[in-house]
């Protein structure tokens, strides 16, 4: 049990915190409760009255109510600035300079990879060589189609660019697209969204809807990702750039880049954000 004067300097103490607080509580009724005479004689038992613990439980009470409130408000108040910086996001980069500042190093993962398509290069490059490839089983290895996937899945923003020859599809993919059966091919389901790189011509590709996109060709295809924004883009990198296809939706799983299709396919690394390129080799196998 409190004595009167430490609830008296809890008091004290909750209102030079909490100065927003109007508290109508009188001091007068600790005083009154403190007059109550005890005797200085040990040994002695001093017996209060009822009432005395009645005010002192509705007292700590109220106090108790009141910083609650208050500490409900202030929190809200937090809370609400919290969420407004959370959402101020840079503006959405426009330029190749832009875009390369968010540069992505991914990798190839050969337990993805159907048997035919040969890694190399960090696994960094694919190669269709129509030789089957000494893979482990593994459960999400693609078992009827030419396609592969990177390990990192992504959910932020993100940029990377692939040089091809030959037919290529640059995908993003979720995580838990089918490895077996006619339906798993980049673009062919909702858990998918493509682009088709062939000589002379694009295609978009997303749930089995075919879209014709025009544009320049190119070898080297740059895919940019805004996770949180549900924006995708594809552009055709040369000494120009090229706005391809964009898609606005929602992802609700991070994604995976994958290829798929392939001749050679190699996946591009930036020493920094200014774009300068590591190795722009050509090689590898080509099937007859």
């Amino acid at each position: 049990v409190f004595s009167p004067l430490s609830l008296a300097v809890l008091s004290l103490s909750v209102l030079s915190l909490c100065p927003s607080l109007s508290l109508s509580l009188s001091l007068q009724s600790y005083q009154s409760l403190s007059s109550i005479s005890v005797s200085s004689d040990l040994p002695s038992i001093v017996v209060r009255p009822l009432q005395y613990f009645g005010d002192v439980s509705k007292t700590v009470s109220e106090l108790r109510e009141k910083l609650e409130d208050f500490l409900k408000g202030e929190w809200t108040k937090i809370s609400t600035t919290v969420n407004i910086v959370d959402v101020v996001l840079p503006p959405e980069p426009k330029t190749r300079e832009q875009l390369l500042q968010y540069s992505w190093q991914l990798t190839l993962d050969p337990n993805t990879a159907r048997t035919h398509l040969s890694l190399s290069e960090g696994n960094r490059k694919v190669t269709f060589t129509g030789q089957v490839q000494p893979y482990p089983d593994h459960p999400d290895r693609f078992t009827n189609q030419w396609q592969v996937l990177c390990r990192e899945g992504l959910s932020g923003r993100c940029y990377w660019e692939v040089e091809w020859t030959g037919d290529v599809i640059t995908a993003v993919s979720y995580k838990d697209i089918s490895r077996t059966g006619s339906g798993n091919g980049f673009g062919f389901n909702n858990k998918s969204w493509s682009l088709q790189c062939y000589s002379g011509s694009y295609c978009f590709r997303h749930n089995n809807v075919e879209t014709k996109v025009p544009g320049p060709q190119s070898s080297r295809v740059g895919v940019y990702l805004d996770h949180k924004a549900g924006t995708l883009s594809f552009y055709s990198v040369s000494d120009t750039m090229t706005l391809l296809h964009r898609v606005q939706t929602t992802f609700t799983q991070p994604l995976y880049p994958g290829f798929g299709s392939i001749v050679i396919m190699k996946l591009l690394s930036w020493l920094n954000c200014s774009g300068v390129h590591i190795d722009t080799s050509h090689a590898g196998v080509v099937y007859s």
